[in-house]
């Protein structure tokens, strides 16, 4: 069985100005471990290329939240993979809730995403969950089922390990709320299970992440789990020290 290295992502949000990403990466990264889980910050686009310099000389590597599909072409607003990689950028953060919310994004889209960064050499980390009512409804899982099936219905399965996946309950997004860790575990699993139907190398190599109002104070029970094997901390990674005490608990 491959030992999976827990990842521990920083997602900003439109948080943060060029000289605030400064401050925060000054403050965060002296006291990252030399070993242990993997740290990657995901500023906004406007700040990756300072985020790719000053944790050159680090374990933390950079992802962007989010990329068009295509390398070129008339798409007012986009970004390319091709420009990321420009930038120095590891992996790119694809279909998170507030994406699919806000913006309309589909389970098509993220079908033609998550192979596109695969291609272009970035590590996608991509963001499944189910929202409140569906919750409440019993339907997390057709929900995770939908979204895993048609996000990574045209990754070839040699390329299905090198897929982040991120479980999100929706509910739990900067609400203060939290799965317990019995549902983070079932959820995941559930997600490890359906790779598994396609692939049973990928369902043991894949990495599953939490990501729900993850903090210093419930971090390692959480990564803790069987089947999760990292988080994509939102709010509590906007702190320099709160972010700090994270990696420190999974490690």
């Amino acid at each position: 069985m491959p030992e999976r290295t827990p990842i521990l992502a920083a997602n900003w949000k439109m948080h943060k100005t060029v000289e605030e990403t400064e401050s925060f990466l000054a403050d965060f990264l002296p006291p990252v471990p030399e070993s242990g889980p993997e740290v990657v910050i995901c500023p906004p686009f406007l700040s990756l290329r300072t985020a790719v310099e000053q944790c050159a000389q680090s374990r933390a590597r950079v992802s962007a939240q989010n990329m068009h599909e295509e390398a070129e072409g008339a798409f007012t607003g986009e970004v390319s993979a091709p420009m990321l990689l420009d930038l120095g950028v590891d992996g790119v953060i694809l279909g998170h809730s507030e994406r699919r919310q806000y913006f309309g994004e589909s389970d098509e889209a993220l079908a033609r995403k998550v192979p596109a960064a695969l291609r272009a050499g970035l590590e996608p980390i991509l963001c499944v969950g189910e929202n409140e009512a569906q919750r409440d409804s019993d339907e997390t899982e057709g929900i995770l089922t939908r979204q895993i099936e048609a996000d990574l219905a045209d990754v070839p399965e040699d390329r299905l390990a090198d897929v982040v996946i991120a479980y999100e309950p929706i509910w739990a997004i900067g609400t203060g709320r939290t799965a317990t860790p019995e549902q983070a575990q079932e959820a995941c699993a559930l997600i490890r299970g359906l790779i598994e139907s396609r692939s049973s190398d990928a369902a043991v190599a894949i990495r599953i992440l939490y990501g729900g109002s993850v903090k210093p104070g419930n971090a390692a029970e959480l990564i803790a789990l069987p089947d999760v094997d990292g988080a994509l901390v939102g709010g509590a990674s906007l702190d320099p020290s709160d972010f700090a005490a994270i990696v420190e608990a999974a490690a």
